[in-house]
């Protein structure tokens, strides 16, 4: 079984955008530690599965970042299940989980269910706009966020979600001197190297996405980060 402790990168990608064979290929074959596939919008069974069976032929980790009951399906290794703590929409929080218990409850394997507390903080993304997040944070507010996922919801991942904008090292070290057990995860705007190596400095794991899709070279630079760990 895979560590998820242990995984120091991860490439997203997004069932709704195209992707070759060739860079498909590459990114499987790099020193990544595992695929993810999410999306916020357009994400379906059809593309899900299509993009699934791609990545399968290949020896590494697979997970589904589940952002809506229809495209929820077998064959990953993990079911990643967000809950948006700065959201102030219920369905964000425990609403979406809810309906997903009431119709897949009796089959989920739950070691294979990883929660993860998403704080987004671009407030310009897309992500943001569907749960109705509340970005403008402070260092305070993420510390306290931090807390919440560490201290009160012993949560596996704290998520902090910039979605396509580089986020602010400060207040990734802000959270990341509040976690003991749970996980930090950072995703936004690592589009080189530089950028991966500065937040993998701070956060345990960091999620590459949008550049996979504007210059698939940059993004494969961003795995050496693990050859420094």
């Amino acid at each position: 079984m895979y560590d998820i402790k242990q995984w120091r990168h991860i490439f997203k990608l997004d069932p709704a955008k195209v992707i070759s064979d060739k860079d498909l290929e590459a990114l499987c074959m790099s020193k990544t530690d595992a695929i993810m596939i999410g999306g916020t919008d357009d994400v379906t069974e059809d593309n899900v599965i299509q993009l699934m069976s791609r990545v399968r032929r290949y020896p590494l980790p697979l997970v589904l970042e589940i952002s809506n009951l229809e495209s929820i399906m077998p064959g990953f290794d993990f079911y990643f299940v967000p809950t948006v703590l700065n959201s102030t929409d219920v369905r964000f929080h425990n609403g979406l989980l809810h309906e997903a218990l009431k119709q897949y409850g009796h089959m989920i394997n739950f070691e294979e269910l990883i929660f993860e507390g998403y704080v987004v903080l671009n407030d310009d993304s897309k992500v943001a706009m569907l749960t109705s997040a509340t970005t403008n944070l402070d260092i305070e507010d993420v510390e306290a966020y931090a807390q919440m996922a560490n201290d009160v919801y012993h949560l596996p991942v704290l998520y902090l979600e910039y979605s396509g904008q580089y986020g602010d090292p400060d207040i990734v070290q802000a959270a990341r001197h509040c976690l003991t057990d749970t996980q930090l995860f950072y995703g936004g705007g690592i589009d080189s190297f530089m950028r991966a190596e500065e937040m993998g400095n701070i956060a345990d794991t960091i999620i590459v996405g949008n550049v996979i899709y504007e210059n698939i070279k940059e993004a494969l630079k961003t795995t050496k980060i693990k050859e420094r760990t």
